[in-house]
This record gives structure tokens, C-alpha cells and sequence, in this order.
């Protein structure tokens, strides 16, 4: 957990753009904002997809707290599905061993990037026992239903699928039609064609046990292990209640995750919704492609921390892109962030600059608008450029915007 300084003032109300609506809606329901985030599948390092992610809901959390709300952040990690144990089975490592070591990785990552860590981060292994009750309770109110499993190791066995065909809200988060998510469902995790299911968007709730695969005590469901977007569903609703705030995460995750882990949280919770906004984070590509750990187009913020990367440069230049849009990473990028940094630092060494007032409340501003952090680097340039040309009569002035910009923008000078 890093410091945070204690500002004088206090941001506006935050707001948000909520996928599901396309408005901008308050980020804050009540007192406490509920902020769940879905995490990595470690089985790789750290990306710049990733860090954009998490140093844009690490934002939210940090301006969020600046406005007078206490924030109860959860985040998950996928430490077992299909990925994990495919580049486990490639690297002749265990699975368990692979996961335990990128999850300290990415730790360690977001430790370095100034990222405040949940209150809950929580590994879908440990919490496999509190998904059986759930799956359970949706086959017997009718919302999952069961398939054989002839290839599993047990005779007898099903693999058990959630039915969206009784959800009424099912595509109110991606606005999707049948044929828009028929083209993603099966590059995201998803089994169109397995035989059996009523509807080929149905999604997998709990899988039975197969040779080679671990498993967990499923009670009523058989051995197996639980499918991805319910762990989500049932992480949420045990640690912060549904509705949630907001959901957040990158916008690959729209649909299928977000779309089934909500239609699988209202069914469970009798709540009309999942969240009271989602937000997404743009995807971030590398030579003309989205980057993901499958396409192997990567660049690791460890890489870039063992060259000797300022970690808050590497900060900054993900705080010069709108969250909410996609972008290419390019090292020119990096180099002007760099530049950013000495500028700002250079900037609040001084015995003094202009008042900072002003400054801290268009940071403050520009964070609560939809979280445009481009605009509030733009008021700290603006600052930087007076102090430098032509200093201020305010001595106190850089100890005021440094702990700000350290506070609200998790820059540390």
C-alpha cells in the first residue's frame, strides 16, 4: 500500500462512461463505492495492456477517495483456466508453480507503477468451494442445466452450462446481436459448437473432471473445476454485494465475461443489475495489433523496469492516453514521458513556483470528468512551463502540487 499524501480540497463528483448506457453517469452510489476489477491469468508477465488497465482503475480508486468516498476494491485472479494450464503443459512446468510466479511478477509491477492494491485479490482457487453452492442453486432454480460428458473421466459425468436464454437483460452490457458475439464467443474462451447445449452462446458453469486436468470437490456437480465468468459473478457477490459500483476492466471483456459473469450475478443475486456502471479500458497494440499475451506481440513492464525504465515514466505515458480509447504503444511514447518527468521534476526543485490552487483543482476537474487524465498532465505542463520561464513568489507552492500529483495521479517526484 503506498502513502497517499493529504490533499487541502476536495475533487468533484466523479463521473463515468458507462458501456451498457453510453452515458456519463455518477461513479458513486453511496457512501462507499464498491469497485470490482477483473484480474490477470498469469501465465505470462505484465503488459502495457495490462498496466494501462489497472493504472486507470487505480485512477478511479485514487480520485474517487480525493471526493470524499472510502472505496472497497476487489480484484480477482484466473489462476485456472484453459491458458494457464496450456503454456504450463508447453514450458514443462506445473501449473500451480507458473501462476505463483507470474502473480508475484505482476505484484511486484504493479507495486513499482504506484498502483494501490485491492482490499480483496482474490485467486479463483482458493475460492473454488464458494462457487459449488451457487452453480448449485442455479440448476435448481432453473437457470443452468446439465450435458453429458462422455470424454470426462467418470461415466456418467456432465459438464453443467448456464442458460441465457432465460435472462431477459442478457446483452444490456455489450449491445451485441447474436451474430456480433458468435464472431468473439469462440476466440474468447467461449464453445459454440459443443454438442448438447440449447443455445451455442450458453455458458460453462462447471466442467467435469477430464484425465490430465486438475479437479476440485464439486458436491452435487461431480469433480471438475468451475468455468471462468461465474468465478467473477461469485467473487463480487461475496465480498462487495450486487449491484456492485462499477465493473471494470479492458474492453475485450465486454463480451463474453462481463456480458455472462452479470447475466450470472442477477441471477443469483434477484438484482435487476449487476453494476451501476461498466467501464472499460482501451485496448493497447503494438505493430498495428491489439498486444496479448496469445499473440506474443508484448511489451512487459519488467522488461522495461530491468533496462532501467523509471517506473513513473512508464506511468505517465499510459496517463497520456484516454482510457476509454484504444492505442499503439510506441517507445517514441516512452521517450516523451520520460521527458514529461525530468520537466516536472526539474520544474518542483525550485525554491518556489506559481500558486498550485489552481492547478490541483483542474487535475481534480479533469479526473472526475470520465477520468481524462491527457487534460490534467496538460495542467501540470502548464504549471511546470510558468515556474520554469518565470518562477513565483509562492515558495510553497511545489510541496503542494507534488503531493497532489502524487495523491491523484499516483506520480511520485
Amino acid at each position: 500500500m503506498p502513502f497517499i499524501p493529504k490533499v487541502p480540497g476536495r475533487a468533484p463528483e466523479v463521473r463515468v462512461r458507462d458501456t451498457a448506457s453510453g452515458e456519463l453517469v455518477p461513479a458513486a452510489h453511496g457512501e462507499v463505492v464498491t469497485l470490482y476489477v477483473c484480474g490477470i491469468t498469469p501465465y505470462d508477465a505484465t503488459h502495457m495492456g495490462h498496466a494501462a488497465t489497472y493504472v486507470t482503475f487505480d485512477l478511479l480508486g485514487r480520485v474517487l477517495r480525493d471526493s470524499g468516498h472510502p472505496v472497497r476494491y476487489v480484484q480477482n485472479i484466473t489462476d485456472i483456466d484453459d491458458p494457464l494450464l496450456e503454456r504450463a503443459d508447453r514450458d514443462g512446468l506445473d501449473w500451480r508453480d507458473l501462476a505463483t510466479r507470474e502473480i508475484a511478477l505482476f505484484r511486484e509491477d504493479m507495486t513499482a507503477l504506484a498502483v494501490i492494491p485491492p482490499d480483496e485479490y482474490l485467486g479463483a482457487v482458493e475460492s473454488i468451494p464458494t462457487f459449488v453452492g451457487p452453480i448449485e442453486k442455479l440448476v435448481a432454480d432453473g437457470w443452468a442445466y446439465a450435458v453429458p460428458a462422455p470424454d470426462a473421466s467418470r461415466d456418467g459425468a456432465q459438464d453443467v452450462y448456464f442458460d441465457v436464454s432465460r435472462d431477459p437483460r442478457f446483452g444490456s452490457v455489450s449491445h451485441l446481436d447474436d451474430a456480433g458475439m458468435m464472431e468473439v464467443f469462440a476466440e474468447r474462451g467461449g464453445d459454440p459448437d459443443r454438442e448438447g447445449k440449447r443455445n451455442r452462446l450458453d455458458a460453462l458453469l462447471w466442467r467435469a473432471h477430464r484425465e490430465g486436468e486438475p479437479e476440485w470437490d464439486g458436491a452435487s456437480l461431480g469433480s471438475g473445476r468451475p468455468g471462468w465468468h461465474i468465478e467473477c459473478a461469485c467473487i463480487a457477490l461475496d465480498h462487495l454485494g450486487i449491484p456492485v459500483d462499477v465493473q471494470g476492466g479492458g474492453s475485450d471483456l465486454i463480451f463474453p465475461h462481463h456480458e455472462m459473469s452479470s447475466a450470472h450475478g442477477r441471477a443469483l443475486s434477484g438484482s435487476a443489475s449487476f453494476a451501476g456502471s461498466f467501464v472499460h479500458q482501451g485496448m493497447v497494440g503494438l505493430d498495428g495489433e491489439k498486444m496479448s499475451k496469445s499473440k506474443g506481440n508484448l511489451v512487459l513492464v519488467s522488461q522495461l523496469r530491468r533496462e532501467g525504465v523509471d517506473p513513473m515514466a512508464i506511468r505517465l505515458a499510459l496517463l497520456a492516453r484516454h482510457h476509454a480509447h484504444d492505442w499503439m504503444w510506441t517507445r517514441d511514447q516512452l521517450h516523451e514521458a520520460e521527458q514529461r518527468l525530468a520537466t516536472w521534476r526539474e520544474a518542483l526543485s525550485g525554491n518556489g513556483g506559481p500558486v498550485a490552487d489552481q492547478t490541483v483543482d483542474d487535475i481534480r476537474a479533469a479526473l472526475a470528468a470520465d477520468l481524462d487524465s491527457p487534460r490534467a498532465l496538460e495542467a501540470v505542463d502548464r504549471w511546470a512551463s510558468q515556474a520554469r520561464s518565470r518562477g513565483g513568489d509562492d515558495p510553497g507552492a511545489p510541496g503542494v502540487l507534488g503531493r497532489a500529483l502524487d495523491a491523484l495521479l499516483g506520480i511520485r517526484l
